[in-house]
């Protein structure tokens, strides 16, 4: 029961049995009244408070599948080897004689056909260009005889870049051709045809005999001429050129 009733029924009781209720009692229910009313009002806000309309009063729910782990990145390049042994088939740039080109000259070929690894991957394009030198070069020593041209090649360049490349020349497309009679020839000739002509004089002893000794040493400075004079070797421009790799020739390339 409420204080404000207890109060009430005290007061009541007082009238019937005839006394005035106590000025004390009185003024304390007057004073103990409104601060009921207070605590039940503040008790009212305080929960209201507490929870407030239109809170959500759950947590969302944390998901149960997880997303997949990320895949490793595949590789960005590749090796491609071309083994030792590889027939590598050039052709000529220049064309090359034992007698205007020296030993240690720089000259050049292009590829003519891709070389591929052991799985038909290109490793070097045609259209390469390989960079050597001229290592020995010779005329032929006598008529029929044979000169000599021996290239080697080092490096090659393609794509922007210069590699590497151990390869030893396998064959050349050369050809043997003389010089024909030169101003040494003459030479040769000319002093034989007067020795020719001094010994007919000498041993006909008149001038016919030195018209045939001239005639004969004629005969003679040609043979002369002939067994002494050069022959050269020739490497035409656009001549095949077969290399053989001597070591394992390796390119990385994007994949």
């Amino acid at each position: 029961m409420s204080m404000h009733r207890i109060l009430a029924c005290v007061a009541l009781v007082g009238l019937a049995c005839g006394g005035e209720p106590p000025a004390d009692e009185t003024a304390r229910d007057l004073s103990l009244m409104p601060a009921e009313s207070v605590a039940s009002l503040s008790d009212t806000a305080a929960q209201g408070a507490a929870a407030p309309s239109g809170t959500p009063t759950t947590q969302p729910a944390t998901p149960t599948t997880m997303p997949p782990p990320p895949r490793p990145a595949g590789p960005t390049s590749v090796t491609r080897v071309a083994g030792e042994g590889t027939v590598v088939m050039l052709a000529a740039n220049d064309t090359l004689t034992s007698r205007h080109n020296k030993r240690g000259e720089t000259v050049t070929a292009t590829l003519s056909a891709d070389v591929k690894d052991a799985r038909g991957r290109t490793v070097i394009p045609a259209g390469a260009l390989f960079v050597g030198t001229i290592t020995d070069i010779a005329p032929a020593e006598s008529p029929g005889g044979e000169g000599r041209m021996v290239i080697t090649y080092t490096t090659v360049e393609f794509g922007g870049q210069t590699y590497a490349v151990a390869a030893r020349t396998d064959s050349l497309a050369t050809y043997m051709k003389g010089r024909g009679v030169t101003g040494g020839d003459a030479a040769k000739v000319g002093a034989a045809t007067a020795v020719g002509a001094a010994a007919g004089a000498i041993i006909g002893k008149d001038a016919k005999g030195a018209v045939i000794g001239g005639v004969v040493g004629a005969a003679a400075g040609v043979g002369i001429a002939a067994a002494t004079r050069d022959v050269d070797i020739l490497l035409n421009a656009g001549s095949p050129i077969r290399l053989v790799l001597t070591a394992p020739f390796s390119v990385t390339v994007r994949a």
